[in-house]
């Protein structure tokens, strides 16, 4: 029997806050060089994920090493303005909370400032008891570390859990360590497997 229900967030119920395509669009807006940029992420993004660094830091780094016609602050807010709903999955999850039945959480990689705005904004407490998040665990999936801490912050048996992520690698690790998972394509699918192992939907 399901008891507890682990969420993804970016790309299951949000739009991803800051991967290739949001980066891509940052790129185009703001005329940057996109190889330059990526060279320059990919040194800070495990660090940034994992909260080591701020999104100033962050930005300092990638951009505005370099003086540029744009504030970091336009940047921050375009930043931001990039996480939007995915409003059926979203809330297939806030219907299966309501109902109590579940012990609801997410495991996402996120930095600290993008996942702190996309809590608040989309009022996520109100669905999830906790959030096993890399900014604040120092861990970014798909390592095996973070699904055990989501299980022993759960207290919850491997075999009693699903994980839902849109991305199989994923999903790897949690079924290694017995969880029941679902690769997210659409809310009607997930509905559907959410039944099929029992999950009142």
């Amino acid at each position: 029997m399901i008891r507890t229900l682990f969420w993804d967030i970016g790309g299951v119920l949000l739009t991803n806050a800051w991967d290739r395509t949001q980066r891509d669009a940052a790129m185009a807006k703001f005329q940057l060089d996109p190889i330059e940029f990526q060279d320059r992420h990919e040194m800070v993004v495990s660090s940034f994920e994992r909260g080591k660094i701020s999104l100033d830091d962050y930005l300092d780094r990638t951009v505005f090493y370099r003086a540029r016609s744009f504030t970091p602050d336009a940047m921050k807010m375009y930043v931001y303005s990039l996480s939007q709903p995915l409003p059926e999955t979203l809330a297939l999850a806030r219907s299966i909370a309501a109902s109590r039945k579940y012990l609801m959480a997410t495991i996402n990689n996120e930095s600290r400032e993008l996942n702190r705005y996309r809590i608040d904004t989309y009022q996520l407490r109100e669905i999830f008891a906790f959030f096993v998040s890399s900014c604040y665990v120092g861990l970014r999936k798909p390592e095996r570390d973070i699904y055990r801490m989501a299980l022993e912050i759960s207290e919850a048996k491997p075999e009693e859990c699903c994980f839902l992520d849109d991305r199989s690698l994923n999903l790897e690790c949690a079924q290694q360590l017995g969880m029941h998972t679902i690769q997210v394509q659409s809310s009607m699918q997930v509905r559907e497997e959410l039944g099929n192992l029992g999950v009142a939907v």
